[in-house]
């Protein structure tokens, strides 16, 4: 197994250099490469990345194109893609390759808070059970390469809920495997507003894009919401 990790980037200099190497701890044979796909950030993001040795490739902005754009660049049999202020488990080149063993397309971890947070933690409780609402790009999905291709990849138009699109259009067609461990997943969307404000935001966005709701007008209405660093 040659696995590639795609990590989509904008202002991520306080977190990247210190997911790469977090990500090389775990890291043999079987890590093809760590391609960063940064949208022009303002900050040192693409330095930080270059320095901890990953491979940058600049994009336009919008995760479904730099993650697009990520996984075109490489030769991977596995795409893996990373959020940058999340922490996978060490294990996770061994977690991958069991799940493709087993038979499974597709996957993503339930994720952790690094918050001591009671109602965060009812939100992690949520991300072992296998509804769709249960799932985010936070939980870093992996897929076989042929299965991102015959699914057409992200849908670009997707401006945010690119994920959902994703296992929307796999879900039926698709073996999908949720890991029974932790990615630790940053509490900073909930720190730059506070818990209700983004429950009410994920909940009225979900329902939007549940009801055919165009992307870029899901992407307004989050943004009026909350403070979104997306």
């Amino acid at each position: 197994m040659q696995c590639s990790i795609i990590i989509p980037t904008l202002n991520e200099s306080e977190n990247i250099g210190d997911l790469i190497r977090h990500l090389q701890k775990g890291a043999d044979e079987r890590l093809a490469d760590i391609i960063v796909v940064d949208a022009g950030s303002k900050d040192d993001t693409v330095g930080e990345a270059r320095s901890a040795g990953a491979r940058v490739l600049t994009s336009t902005r919008g995760r479904a194109v730099q993650m697009n754009l990520g996984a075109e660049a490489t030769n991977g049999e596995i795409l893996y893609f990373v959020h940058a202020d999340t922490r996978p488990p060490l294990t996770y080149l061994d977690d991958i390759e069991e799940a493709i063993a087993e038979g499974y397309d597709m996957g993503c971890y339930r994720f952790k808070f690094n918050s001591r947070s009671k109602l965060l933690a009812i939100n992690s409780y949520f991300t072992r059970f296998g509804k769709m609402w249960c799932r985010g790009g936070d939980q870093s999905l992996f897929m076989k390469s042929d299965v991102f291709y015959a699914l057409g990849g992200y849908k670009e138009e997707y401006v945010i809920m690119e994920e959902y699109d994703l296992l929307r259009r796999a879900v039926d067609h698709y073996k999908f495997k949720l890991i029974p461990k932790n990615i630790i997943v940053s509490a900073r969307k909930y720190e730059d507003n506070n818990y209700l404000r983004v429950q009410f935001a994920n909940l009225v966005v979900f329902n939007m894009f549940k009801w055919g709701y165009e992307p870029q007008r899901l992407l307004n209405t989050y943004r009026r919401l909350i403070s979104y660093r997306g």
